[in-house]
């Protein structure tokens, strides 16, 4: 295991713990598996991948514009990142963004 433990992947706080084989926060209680903390999935709960093929699940208003990513909308190729966005895309009409993976839904290939 390195150094530095992930946040908790429901609250975000910093102070997660070792015990056993998982991962603990102290703050909300949480318990999970260290290879749970690398996987990303979308809103209702499957995994995604680099280079899935995701349907937006809600009007999404771009900041520093007046554009919306419209509910339905489908983004191709994404790409995972870590940080506060979750996926790196281009939205066709809007150009690259990044989005949080609560607000997509993968499609089936």
């Amino acid at each position: 295991m390195t150094d530095t433990l992930p946040p908790c992947p429901d609250c975000a706080s910093t102070f997660t713990y070792e015990m056993d084989a998982l991962l603990v926060c102290p703050e909300c209680g949480h318990e999970w598996t260290p290879e749970a903390a690398a996987e990303v999935r979308d809103s209702v709960g499957n995994v995604l991948a680099d280079g899935d093929t995701v349907t937006v699940i809600k009007d999404l208003k771009v900041k520093g514009s007046s554009s919306i990513v419209k509910v339905g909308t489908k983004v191709k190729g994404i790409r995972l990142v870590d940080g506060d966005h979750d996926i790196d895309c281009k939205v066709p009409g809007i150009g690259p963004m990044g989005l949080k993976s609560e607000f997509v839904k993968k499609v089936a290939d």
